[in-house]
């Protein structure tokens, strides 16, 4: 059963790991990786890329992209959210410890944002204008 709107940009808001999807060009399927996120209700989706990494080469080219979150238990719940890029910035340490703050907690945020400052300075961050949403709550069938 379809998710409302409410429940569909709640459940992206948690700190799942995301399935990323953006068209990777003629006789390929899409490019399908995955990718910490992060989303608070009626804001934009966004996430951090290499700036000459494959991704964001591909986002590039397509001008939008995918995101794919989903659970299986207690029941299978997923959201997938797909739009047009709304915007290409400079990443910063700060937007770094932000995204790894919804994965990592103590020692290890630490640790990462140690390592993202040092070895992730060339990442952008994207978001995503969502246009389009399809959502399923499994637990709610039968």
């Amino acid at each position: 059963m379809a998710m409302s709107r409410e429940e569909s940009e709640g459940f992206l808001a948690e700190p799942h790991v995301a399935t990323l999807g953006v068209a990777a060009g003629d006789g390929r399927g899409p490019l399908l990786v995955p990718i910490w996120y992060a989303y608070e209700p009626g804001g934009l989706p966004w996430i951090l890329t290499g700036a000459n990494s494959r991704k964001m080469r591909l986002i590039r080219a397509a001008g939008r992209f995918s995101l794919l979150v989903q659970r299986t238990s207690p029941t299978t719940r997923y959201v997938s959210v797909e739009g047009p890029v709304a915007d290409v910035a400079e990443g910063s340490g700060a937007l770094h410890r932000e995204m790894a703050g919804r994965y990592l907690s103590g020692e290890a945020l630490d640790a990462f944002a140690t390592f993202a400052e040092s070895e992730l300075a060339d990442h952008v961050v994207v978001r995503m204008r969502p246009e389009h949403w399809l959502s399923a709550d499994l637990g709610v069938v039968g």
